[in-house]
C-alpha cells in the first residue's frame, strides 16, 4: 500500500470480506462485555458520586452549587481540606500498589502498550470520585474511563488478543466510560477514536460505536436519559456568525494557553513529601476561595448549565474565567488524581460567555448563552485537539443546539486551526511526563497498517475500475 493511502479508509462498497467479520466472534463478543462492563461501573461510579456529595455537603435534593452555597465558610474550608487529606493519603496507598495503571488512560495506551491493572486503576478512580465529590476542581468523567480501560485491558489479556486489538479496545473502554457517564453514545465513539487513539477510520468505527452504545444504554439503569444541560431553543444570527468567525482563533490561543498551564502543572508535581503537603495545601486554598466563589468547586457542571442560560453576569464571569483554570492547575499540580473535560468545556463556556456579552453591546440581538455554548466548543475542540469529537459532544450534552451548527463549526473550526498551527498538543498528551518505569511501547496510536493486514482489508479500489481509469 501506498503512503498516501495510509490514511484512508477502505470503501465501504468495495467487495470484500467485511469488518464484521474480519474481527471475529471473539473480538466482538469483548466489545459487548466491555460496553455492559462500561455502563454497570459508570452507573456505579456515579451512585458513589451523588452519595459523597449529600454526605460532605449535607443536601438530598437540588444541585452541587446549591448545596455548597448553603453551608458556612467553615464547612467549606473543612471538607476541601479533608478532601486535600483523603487525596495524599490514598495518593501513597495507590503508590504501593503493584502494576500499571496508577497514572491516566492516555499514558497507558500511549506508553504502556495499554496495559492496566486493576488494582492501581480503581484506587485512582474512586479516589477521584470521592474528592471531586468534597469539591476539587477537577473532572468526574477519570474514574469510569479508568475503570472501563482496566476492564477492558483484563479482557483482552485473557483473551490472548493481539496487541493492535487490545490497544484499539482499551481505547474504546474509555470512550465507554465517558459515554455512560454523560450519556453521549456517539461522542464516547469519537473520544476514543479521534482523541484517544488520534484516527477515524472504517475498520474502527464499529468497535467504538458498539461499547459506547451499549454502555450508554446499560447506565441507563441508574443515570438519567436526559441530555446533561437543560438550555432553551436558540436561534441563528447574523451577530452570532460573525462572532464566531472572530472569536474561534481567539478560542484556539485560549486553548492553547490552558494546555501549556496544564503540562506545566503536570511537570511540577510534587515528589517526595511534598506529595503528603501539597494537596491538602492546594485543596485548602481552593475552600478559601470558594468562600466567595462558590462556583469554583467541583467539576464545574452546574457552572456551565448557568452560563449557557446566560445566568451569570459579565463580572463574575471575569472573575471565575480566570481563577477556573488556575485553580484546576493548582488541583491538578497537587497530584490529586481526576479528569480535565468538564473543567475544560467550563472555562470555554466562561470565555465565551464574557466575550458574548462585550458583543452584545455592539450587535445585538442574540441571547449571551448562545455565546458561552459555542465558545465552550470551540475551547474544548481546540484543547482536545478533537473538532468533531467536540462537536458531537456539545451537541449530544445539550440538545437543541442544531441551530448554532453554522457559528459553532465556524468557531471550533478556527480555534482548532491556530491550536494546531501553533503546535500545542491536547489537554491528554500534555499529561504525559517522564513515569517511574521504562515505557512498555513507545507507539502512539493505532497503526492503520497493522489493522489492514489483520483485517485483509485493501484501500486500492477494485481491478474493474481500476481498468476504468486507465
Amino acid at each position: 500500500m501506498s503512503p498516501g493511502n495510509r490514511f484512508f479508509s477502505p470503501q465501504p462498497n468495495v467487495p470484500g470480506k467485511g469488518i464484521v467479520a474480519s474481527y471475529g466472534l471473539a473480538f466482538w463478543a469483548l466489545v459487548v462485555g466491555i460496553g455492559v462492563a462500561s455502563g454497570l461501573g459508570g452507573a456505579l461510579l456515579m451512585l458513589l458520586l451523588h452519595a459523597l456529595e449529600h454526605l460532605a455537603w449535607g443536601f438530598h435534593a437540588g444541585t452541587f452549587l446549591d448545596a455548597v452555597k448553603r453551608v458556612s465558610a467553615l464547612h467549606r474550608i473543612l471538607v476541601l481540606t479533608g478532601a486535600g487529606v483523603l487525596a495524599a493519603a490514598g495518593g501513597l496507598a495507590i503508590k504501593r500498589l503493584r502494576g500499571f495503571g496508577g497514572g491516566e488512560v492516555s499514558e497507558a495506551l500511549w506508553l504502556e502498550d495499554a496495559h492496566l491493572s486493576m488494582g492501581p486503576s480503581l484506587g485512582r478512580g474512586t479516589l477521584s470520585i470521592a474528592i471531586v465529590a468534597m469539591g476539587a476542581s477537577l473532572g468526574r468523567e477519570a474514574a469510569p474511563q479508568l475503570f472501563s480501560a482496566a476492564f477492558a485491558s483484563k479482557l483482552c489479556e485473557r483473551a490472548g488478543v493481539p496487541r493492535w486489538q487490545r490497544r484499539l479496545l482499551v481505547a474504546c473502554g474509555a470512550g465507554a466510560g465517558m459515554a455512560a457517564v454523560y450519556n453521549v453514545p456517539l461522542g464516547g465513539a469519537l473520544f476514543a477514536l479521534e482523541v484517544m487513539l488520534g484516527t477515524l477510520t472504517l475498520p474502527l468505527v464499529l468497535p467504538a460505536l458498539g461499547t459506547s452504545l451499549i454502555a450508554t444504554a446499560v447506565a441507563w439503569i441508574y443515570l438519567p436519559t436526559k441530555p446533561i444541560y437543560a438550555i432553551p431553543t436558540y436561534s441563528v444570527t447574523g451577530g452570532q456568525v460573525a462572532w464566531a468567525a472572530l472569536v474561534g482563533p481567539l478560542a484556539g490561543l485560549a486553548a492553547v494557553g490552558w494546555v501549556r498551564l496544564v503540562a506545566l502543572a503536570h511537570r511540577n508535581r510534587p515528589r517526595g513529601r511534598g506529595r503528603i503537603v501539597a494537596p491538602i495545601v492546594a485543596l485548602s486554598a481552593l475552600g478559601a476561595i470558594a468562600i466567595a466563589y462558590p462556583q469554583l468547586l467541583g467539576n464545574g457542571q452546574d457552572t456551565v448549565q448557568l452560563a449557557v442560560t446566560g445566568a451569570i453576569g459579565a463580572g463574575v464571569l471575569a472573575v471565575l474565567v480566570v481563577l477556573k483554570p488556575l485553580v484546576t492547575a493548582a488541583c491538578l499540580g497537587s497530584g490529586a488524581p481526576g479528569g480535565l473535560f468538564t473543567p475544560t468545556l467550563t472555562f470555554g463556556v466562561l470565555f465565551g460567555g464574557l466575550l458574548g456579552d462585550a458583543w452584545s453591546v455592539l450587535w445585538p440581538g442574540a441571547p449571551g448563552g448562545s455565546y458561552a455554548l459555542i465558545g465552550g466548543a470551540a475551547v474544548l475542540a481546540a484543547s482536545m485537539q478533537g473538532p468533531l469529537a467536540a462537536t458531537v459532544l456539545t451537541l449530544e450534552l445539550a440538545h437543541h443546539t442544531d441551530a448554532l451548527m453554522v457559528p459553532l463549526l465556524l468557531a471550533v473550526t478556527g480555534a482548532t486551526a491556530v491550536a494546531r498551527l501553533l503546535g500545542a498538543p491536547s489537554i491528554y498528551s500534555a499529561r504525559l511526563g517522564e513515569l517511574s518505569h521504562a515505557p512498555r511501547a513507545t507507539a502512539s496510536a493505532v497503526d492503520l497498517r497493522d489493522i489492514e493486514e489483520h483485517l485483509e482489508l485493501d484501500t486500492r479500489p477494485p481491478e474493474s475500475e481500476r481498468a476504468q481509469r486507465r
